[in-house]
């Protein structure tokens, strides 16, 4: 059997979800309204809200307490999609007092995934999302040098 050619780097189009028509207001579906009408009537409908947390596992690129404080480098060429960048906002919001999440960007100037194209012609960049999401964030020139190692540092720049 010959298999399927799958482009490399290609994602494929997430399917939208169907939208019913004419639906009773309240309800997501008719079935869900046919339910509470009949079978399920006595029942209380969309009353509460439960939180719930899909539980994931972060590996820090690189990992170095500095004063007291770990420091957990993430170090990126791009952004692929939306899913990837929120993912950091997540974390950021579980870590404990004494971690931060800093970036360390290849090119902090290259525009974000899906950025719109502003009224100057210029698209929004890692490193401005970075800061509007409360992250510190460093190229490779602008990494303290008290973080790496200057001898390497001098060489390569």
């Amino acid at each position: 059997m010959n298999e399927p050619k799958i482009r490399k780097g290609f994602r494929k189009k997430r399917v939208k979800r169907p939208v019913e028509k004419d639906v009773v207001s309240g309800y997501d579906s008719h079935w869900e309204y046919e339910l509470h009408s009949g079978l399920l009537k006595d029942w209380n409908f969309h009353t509460e809200k439960v939180n719930y947390i899909v539980e994931h596992t972060y590996h820090p690129d690189f990992i170095k307490t500095i004063d007291n404080k770990t420091i957990l480098l993430e170090a990126k060429g791009r952004f692929w999609d939306a899913a990837e960048y929120n993912k950091y906002v997540w974390i950021s919001k579980v870590l404990p007092d004494d971690y931060e999440l800093v970036f360390l960007f290849s090119d902090p100037s290259a525009p974000m995934p899906q950025a719109q194209r502003r009224k100057d012609g210029t698209k929004r960049t890692h490193g401005e999302w970075a800061s509007s999401k409360g992250f510190r964030w460093y190229s490779e020139y602008s990494i303290p040098d008290d973080w790496v190692d200057v001898k390497c540092k001098d060489e390569e720049l």
